[in-house]
């Protein structure tokens, strides 16, 4: 009995660091998610205003 519970929890670290390593992609793919809605719209706003002289000082 003892050698069949060794098997099943080898079994069990497959299984557990198979969904370790898919965890891991998605905790990668929602950073990276989370970077291009999140930074880039922000980036791309300040662009915007930038070259139409937004942060330009106003000549009195």
């Amino acid at each position: 009995m003892y050698i069949m519970k060794k098997k099943n929890s080898k079994k069990n670290q497959i299984k557990s660091n198979k969904k370790n390593q898919q965890l891991g992609q998605t905790k990668n793919s929602a950073k990276l998610v989370l970077f291009v809605f999140g930074i880039g719209p922000i980036l791309g706003i300040i662009l915007f205003l930038y070259k139409n002289g937004f942060f330009n000082s106003p000549i009195s």
